[in-house]
């Protein structure tokens, strides 16, 4: 005599959920894999070409005003170039989003000036000018007497300033942007028998960049 064993709804129920386990697990096994595989790849890649970043140094800078309006309005009118270099073999740049200004023992002393966008391809220089205004730009009460010292030190010292951001560029690949800060530093003859305006400097000068 043949026995017929069957199988209950439940027996089934849990059998065929063990296969939806088994199968999302693969799936989930095989995602993984491949995104470890693609973020290794892109790793590998950054470290082969891994950008230095930009070079920039003061090739110029001329101060044509600096006059006080009543006791702490300032009137300045700035112009320098400054010389960008891209070190990189294989790494092109976009520059975006520039904009410069000067600063004086720690104060601000111009508007904010904006340079256009640029790409910058590999091992590429390109020079950059820009004018700088300021126009009854409020300072501090001390500004009048600092100046008068440096007068009487022979010279004076200012910070040209860029901010901006920028985009890596590997063949057909750009990156998101990354902010960077430049700072250089001209010094200028600043005394009784200084020539009147502009005060100039034409002594190249390196400037300090982060990114």
């Amino acid at each position: 005599m043949s026995q017929v064993f069957s199988k209950s709804p439940e027996h089934c129920a849990k059998q065929g959920g063990l296969t939806i386990d088994k199968s999302y697990k693969k799936l989930f096994f095989a995602f993984s894999s491949f995104f470890s595989i693609v973020l290794a790849f892109i790793f590998l890649i950054w470290l082969t070409l891994h950008p230095a970043k930009p070079q920039f140094s003061l090739r110029e800078a001329d101060i044509y005003q600096l006059s006080l309006s009543g006791t702490h309005l300032l009137n300045s009118s700035i112009q320098f170039t400054m010389l960008s270099r891209n070190p990189n073999k294989k790494v092109g740049i976009y520059y975006d989003e520039l904009q410069a200004f000067a600063a004086y023992k720690g104060q601000q002393i111009t508007f904010d000036s904006f340079l256009p966008p640029f790409y910058q391809g590999h091992e590429e220089s390109n020079l950059l000018t820009t004018s700088l205004q300021g126009t009854g730009l409020p300072v501090a009460l001390s500004f009048g007497y600092e100046v008068e010292h440096d007068q009487t030190a022979g010279r004076i010292v200012l910070n040209l300033k860029v901010n901006g951001k920028l985009r890596w560029k590997v063949g057909t690949w750009v990156s998101g942007r990354y902010r960077f800060n430049i700072n250089c530093v001209s010094v200028m003859s600043f005394g009784p028998n200084a020539p009147t305006a502009p005060l100039s400097s034409n002594q190249a000068a390196q400037c300090s960049t982060a990114v």
